[in-house]
């Protein structure tokens, strides 16, 4: 398990989803990021540019006859990342919920 660490660049909800559909899956089209996540093509770039910056996602560009094709997976930086993110969270969700009542 990862340690429980917040991690204030996979926060942001459209990166927490682009984080949490990559970590789904080996590898994940720029078509099919766009649509899951409603995104336009720019601001999926900025996201995956963003995220590749930091080293957790790496995207692979390649030609499919006459098209440019892109696809992202996430790191194994990206993985930690998002596993110690989640962690975290789970840990706030934890220290907010009611103690069981043991008395019943």
């Amino acid at each position: 398990m990862s340690e429980a660490r917040f991690d204030e660049l996979i926060h942001p909800s459209t990166r927490l989803s682009l984080v949490a559909t990559l970590a789904a899956a080996d590898w994940a089209e720029f078509a099919f990021l766009k649509e899951r996540l409603n995104l336009s093509d720019s601001a999926l770039s900025k996201q995956l540019a963003t995220l590749e910056e930091a080293g957790y996602v790496a995207t692979e560009r390649r030609l499919d006859g006459s098209r440019r094709k892109v696809r992202a997976r996430l790191t194994p930086t990206g993985r930690k990342a998002f596993d110690g993110h989640i962690a975290a969270l789970q840990e706030i969700v934890t220290a907010a919920s009611p103690p069981e009542d043991h008395a019943r």
